[in-house]
């Protein structure tokens, strides 16, 4: 299996969960959209990326690393607070880890690459972290 292009980025947001589509009615039709929520997240991780990766997107099979990094609570304990930081206990709670990943992937589609289609492997990780972030990293394998 031969790379041919590899994207490493680290976005400076909270990811944010795809949360069920809202749907409204519009005449006899029935429009379906994204919580305001979730759109501003998928808007704003496509400008970041978009700022930091200034190529054309990728067009071949991917393999897809990603690193859901999100802050710890300030109610727990110091010496909790530096076992979750340290990923001895690492994020177990809600948001569940498929849904973060459906919120990129989407937001990410048209600026890493054209399609999620394209990912042909995934792996994807939540930790804590002192600052919320998103690490991304894209191998190509083959290009069409």
């Amino acid at each position: 299996m031969e790379k041919l292009k590899e994207i490493d980025l680290t976005l400076p947001i909270e990811p944010i969960q795809q949360i069920r589509p809202r749907a409204r009615r519009m005449g006899k039709s029935i429009s379906m959209y994204d919580p305001k929520k979730v759109k501003d997240y998928k808007k704003m991780l496509a400008k970041i990326a978009s700022d930091k990766y200034l190529h054309e997107p990728l067009k071949g099979e991917l393999i897809v690393d990603l690193t859901f990094a999100r802050a710890v609570q300030k109610s727990v304990t110091k010496s909790e607070r530096l076992k979750r930081l340290s990923n001895a206990h690492r994020p177990r709670m809600k948001p569940d880890v498929d849904n973060y990943i459906k919120s990129t992937l989407d937001g990410l589609n048209g600026v890493l690459w054209n399609d999620d289609a394209q990912i042909v492997d995934l792996n994807a990780h939540k930790v804590y972290d002192v600052i919320p972030h998103v690490d991304i990293r894209v191998v190509e394998i083959a290009d069409y």
